[in-house]
């Protein structure tokens, strides 16, 4: 971990980021100076951190894809529990599937929004090793997706609009995972989402990997934090599958189009959602007032449909991917 200019926290620099921190040092260095010989450097200091904000602003807005991975895999990222913080009220946590486990990777229950109830579930990660090992890095087994499920059909029964939040390398790809029905529960989770006669509304808030991010994410509208990125494979998976190499993960990131823009772009999610200068983790506070006000925007904008026009928008959103005129 390295400190940044922000003396209270202290947030590991990713590599492309160490020119920033180097110009930084240099900023530090010149106060000190100034106070050690009394002399006045202000209007060096000044041109110095008009420098590195210029220089930062143009680093962040021409990030490649790779780069963008790296923030979203950033160990300080805002998390599950960061947004119920931040956003929700009145936060009651559901446990359990029902059939005699409670997979921590995935958190849900019952929560308001701004006064509005609403069913908020989401993967969960932990900031540090002990939490990973907890919540089984954010990857859900198929205990996880059968909670999910219960308190689908719970917000569905009781008329809750549903709120997604993921952030998932992936579903867990272990043999008990694929002995207890894996591809089964996600399947279902398809499936029985499809079916919701409540609007859902998901949001990828770090890691959308493969159908362990998707089955959290047949919604009517998916939208997605500008550093973050969705995808059906990673891209260190799908070197491995074609270059038989995972160091050409870099090469692969930029060929899948896994980032907002390109999401966008291609109607596979709504809306790209702006982060803090640097990603979410240099401001988790300014990021979660920024997600609240377009979750609030996205609920107004179903409030009014029907269980069946729900049902027809999400099957409409859903059929029309990958559709495309020569």
């Amino acid at each position: 971990m390295v400190e940044t200019l922000d003396k209270d926290k202290k947030i590991q620099i990713l590599d492309f980021e160490k020119p920033i921190y180097i110009m930084q040092e240099k900023i530090e260095e010149l106060k000190k100076i100034s106070v050690d010989t009394n002399m006045n450097y202000n209007s060096e200091i000044e041109t110095l951190e008009k420098q590195t904000q210029e220089y930062k602003k143009e680093l962040y807005e021409n990030l490649e894809p790779y780069q963008k991975l790296q923030i979203a895999r950033h160990p300080s990222r805002p998390n599950f529990n960061d947004y119920v913080h931040y956003i929700f009220e009145d936060f009651i946590e559901l446990h359990g599937d029902r059939e005699g486990c409670d997979d921590r990777a995935i958190a849900g229950g019952i929560a308001r929004i701004d006064g509005r109830p609403v069913m908020l579930i989401g993967t969960m990660k932990g900031k540090t090793t002990k939490e990973n090992l907890e919540c089984n890095f954010g990857m859900p087994q198929p205990q996880g997706y059968r909670k999910a499920l219960r308190l689908f059909e719970h917000a569905s029964k009781f008329k809750l609009p549903i709120i997604t939040l993921v952030d998932t390398m992936g579903a867990y790809p272990g043999i008990k995972a694929e002995e207890t029905g894996q591809g089964i529960a996600i399947a279902v989770n398809l499936k029985q989402m499809a079916k919701l006669e409540v609007p859902v509304i998901s949001v990828i808030t770090g890691e959308g990997c493969s159908g362990g991010a998707l089955g959290l994410a047949v919604s009517n509208k998916v939208m997605i934090l500008e550093y973050a990125y969705y995808t059906v494979i990673s891209p260190e998976g799908c070197a491995s599958i074609l270059w038989r190499d995972a160091a050409e993960a870099r090469t692969a990131a930029n060929a899948l189009k896994i980032t907002g823009d390109d999401l966008l772009k291609y109607n596979i999610v709504d809306e790209v959602i702006k982060e803090p200068l640097g990603g979410a983790h240099y401001d988790p506070e300014l990021m979660a007032k920024t997600l609240k006000t377009s979750l609030l925007n996205a609920l107004d904008e179903f409030k009014d449909m029907t269980g069946e026009e729900l049902k027809r928008h999400r099957y409409d959103k859903f059929r029309a991917l990958g559709v495309f005129a020569q």
